[in-house]
């Protein structure tokens, strides 16, 4: 699929991010269309990337093969429905969906054709090429498969989910867990500043320690991370001490309802939308 043409409908930030990752990878930009009713946001992408683009989404969706649905999810009903309305053949297209609570069934009704489909759940970190994107598929090839799942590599990693109810469960995991790691982050930063550092030292001290820990889990993958969360905790000491006050406050116990809240939260978007 090296000379399909892929058009992204709606170039916001994570558009813009797995547009940067293919260039970076070696698409060429004359195979990526970015559509978008902010022409400002449509000049960026195009100074940047060279790649063609377009308000006219119709225009975009005859010309690409392969079309990425990169809107709110609240947009998504009455964008397939201008699809559906141009009357054009969409049974050799492939679509793919980076929303959250629409399943696939219902972006084929949206279609009104039975359209092939994978539904992506990229993350925030997307945007500096170490983003996980969780991936689902219906009725795709395995040339369009290996053709997708290099898209989405060329932003971090990109993992196959073998039911579409698994994606929820990417959402929990990957898609929303940054801000796990942010709020645990700005609760040391907090904590920092009434021990009597200011702003900037606290910022710098904490993101650094985070990007410390991350970076050691990941030069070590042979080494679990509860191996490594027991290396630097000696019994006795103080890294012991805080550890057993968040373990006796059963931190990994609201951790898990949190994810929980967070899978629930998908299906019943799913209802919603």
């Amino acid at each position: 699929m090296s000379n399909k043409k892929i058009a992204f409908i709606g170039t916001g930030n994570m558009s813009y991010a797995i547009i940067g990752g293919m260039i970076k990878s070696g698409f060429a930009p004359q195979s990526i269309i970015a559509t978008n009713r902010n022409e400002e946001k449509l000049a960026k992408v195009s100074a940047d990337f060279n790649v063609k683009t377009t308000t006219d989404n119709i225009a975009a969706l005859q010309e690409a093969d392969v079309i990425v649905l990169s809107v709110k999810p609240q947009m998504m009903a009455q964008l397939c429905d201008t699809f559906q309305n141009a009357n054009i053949d969409l049974s050799t297209k492939l679509f793919v969906s980076v929303a959250a609570g629409i399943t696939v069934t219902r972006l084929q009704d949206m279609l009104g054709q039975p359209v092939k489909m994978v539904r992506c759940m990229p993350n925030t970190p997307s945007l500096l090429g170490l983003g996980v994107s969780g991936l689902f598929a219906k009725g795709i090839s395995a040339e369009e498969h290996t053709f997708i799942e290099r898209v989405f590599s060329s932003t971090g990693i990109a993992t196959w989910v073998d039911t579409e109810e698994q994606i929820n469960d990417i959402i929990a995991v990957t898609g929303s867990s940054p801000a796990y790691f942010f709020l645990f982050m700005e609760a040391i930063e907090e904590k920092a500043r009434s021990l009597g550092f200011d702003a900037e030292q606290a910022r710098a001290l904490v993101q650094q320690t985070a990007l410390g820990a991350a970076k050691m889990a990941a030069a070590q993958p042979e080494i679990s991370i509860s191996q490594l969360r027991a290396n630097v905790t000696s019994k006795g000491g103080t890294t012991h001490a805080a550890v057993e006050h968040l373990k006796d406050h059963n931190l990994q116990a609201t951790v898990a309802d949190a994810m929980d809240a967070c899978i629930s939260r998908a299906q019943q978007m799913e209802q919603e939308l």
